[in-house]
């Protein structure tokens, strides 16, 4: 009999269950190896849209097709056993009808086996979670700064410094809520709005330049790692800085083939070993 010890995979309804308790921790992931190095250590993987501008150099996310959401969602799941993930939905696929969005939700869970679909939108996409969650598909919601909208908003800009905006965030808030989501990334909202509406729902919400009274929180990988620096957030708190050592670790190993002195014996096949020293 197998003493092998299987590890219980975070689920929705285990993040549901965090609101107003130990912080939900989040980052993205978009590779099975990245993935592998973050699942000890968050409650949540999620698959951003954001890969578009982080891994494919677009200058929005707007370009990030269904197909590509779902390659890579695959590839994390292959390097996860214990984290909850979540598929970012890419503009267009899911704002035309309720029916729309349940198709291709559909085919991204099982096509890619993860726990749950993050679409942005508030109230005017209050109808279509609340269509999604009465067909099996959990859904994260996302309101305050929606890059997928990021022309309509004339920008990355700070959401709610104006006493309508921040209004419109909360009823946002409330609304995805009320229509079933299992949490809400807050993004790029001054803090007292971030940290009010955090106290009038019911569902976890997790910060990205917000509040640190949200129920968690989410930052891009590479942005953490140092690996993405065509711009740096205000929000953005690097925890390393792997960029030069990436540089300096091709600059060595393009030196060393050079001067001829990679590969040695040892990196080769048939080549006899030194006899030992008596």
């Amino acid at each position: 009999m197998s003493t092998e010890i299987r590890v219980k995979r975070v689920t929705t309804r285990d993040v549901r269950a965090r609101k107003g308790g130990d912080p939900v921790v989040v980052l993205t992931a978009y590779t099975t190896p990245v993935a592998r190095l973050l699942d000890p250590h968050v409650d949540v993987l999620l698959v951003g849209d954001s890969l578009g501008m982080v891994l494919y150099g677009m200058e929005t996310t707007l370009g990030v097709t269904l197909d590509m959401m779902i390659a890579h969602g695959k590839a994390v799941m292959r390097g996860t056993e214990r984290a909850c993930v979540v598929v970012d939905m890419p503009f267009g696929t899911y704002q035309e009808s309720r029916e729309q969005a349940f198709r291709n939700a559909a085919r991204v869970m099982t096509e890619t086996g993860c726990a749950a679909v993050k679409l942005e939108g508030g109230r005017e996409m209050a109808d279509t979670i609340a269509f999604l969650v009465e067909r099996g598909v959990p859904v994260m919601a996302h309101v305050g700064l929606k890059p997928q909208s990021v022309h309509a908003a004339g920008g990355f800009r700070a959401q709610g410094r104006i006493h309508d905006e921040a209004a419109a965030i909360r009823a946002d808030a409330r609304a995805v809520c009320e229509a079933g989501a299992f949490s809400v990334v807050v993004e790029g909202t001054v803090e007292p709005v971030a940290r009010a509406l955090t106290t009038e729902i019911a569902i976890p919400t997790i910060g990205i330049g917000a509040s640190p009274a949200c129920d968690g929180q989410v930052l891009v990988t590479e942005d953490v790692l140092g690996l993405f620096s065509d711009f740096t957030p205000k929000f953005v708190k690097r925890y390393a800085d792997l960029s030069p050592l990436i540089s300096q670790a091709a600059a060595d190993y393009a030196a060393e083939v050079k001067a001829r002195a990679f590969p040695g014996p040892e990196h080769c096949f048939g080549v006899p070993k030194p006899p030992k020293a008596v």
